[in-house]
Formats: structure tokens, sequence, C-alpha cells
């Protein structure tokens, strides 16, 4: 594929004054799942929106080859992709794996107490105050049970 389909899309969503939260290809590539956000909470009708546009945008690049697209709202347990995004969820709850292990260990619980260049600074119960690099994070999720 010579396009970059999820830059595309992020434009196109971007252009439509939503974010692009997540993008994932499933069934080699026939979905395309989507995950938007704005200010004010994601209704269906946005999603819809979205979707009837995008279908549009996707049908003019003879490039793209799907089945489906499924746009969606990120949900409670959101992903969280850039490091914009910690700076945003402060004082948020997540769930967060790393790429290697950390003192023996990938999967971390706690409140993100803050950002500092691209140093992740984050409190877990069992451990206090610990600090991950950006670039160390493999996985992170907002975790609204913890």
């Amino acid at each position: 594929m010579s396009i970059n389909l999820e830059s595309l899309v992020e434009k196109t969503v971007t252009m439509m004054g939503y974010e692009l939260v997540d993008f994932e290809f499933h069934n080699q590539g026939r979905l395309i799942r989507i995950y938007i956000d704005k200010p004010a909470s994601v209704t269906i009708d946005d999603c819809v929106n979205v979707s009837n546009h995008l279908n549009h945008v996707l049908s003019v690049e003879d490039e793209v080859d799907y089945d489906r697209l499924e746009v969606s709202s990120p949900g409670m347990d959101r992903v969280i992709k850039k490091l914009e995004d910690f700076v945003r969820f402060v004082g948020e709850n997540i769930k967060l794996k790393t790429r290697m292990p950390i003192d023996e260990r990938r999967n971390f619980k706690g409140k993100i107490l803050g950002v500092e260049g691209s140093t992740i600074f984050l409190h877990t119960e069992d451990e206090g105050e610990i600090k991950i690099a950006f670039s160390e994070i493999d996985k992170a999720r907002i975790d609204p049970i913890l």
C-alpha cells in the first residue's frame, strides 16, 4: 500500500473536529477499527458521521481494500498512546505494560503523577512512585476500576 492509511484517517478525522485515539487492522486488514474522541463525549451520531465520511474518503483511494469499517468511542478504559495523552490524563489511574521488564516486571497499575520530558511518573500501591521512560511503554490504558 503506497498511501499511509493511518495518516489519511487521522487527517480526515481531525478535519472533522475529532481526535483519532486508536487505529487497528483485524482479519488481515479486512476490518478497520478506529476510535475517536472529542471534548464532549462521543455520540452514536458522531460515529455514524465519521464512518460515512471515511467510507467516502476510502472509496476514492483505489488502494484501500477492506470489508468493514467500525468507528467507536474509546470507552472508559481508553488507550493512551501519545506522550500528550499522559499529560492530559495526569491524576488518572492507568494500567501500563512495558516493552522490557523493570525490576523483573512488565505490568504496572497506578495513578499518573506527572510527565517531565519523556518520563512518566506513576504512583503504584506496591512500589510507591516510579518513573518510566515513554519509549519503554508498550501499552497503556485508563483504568476506571483501580
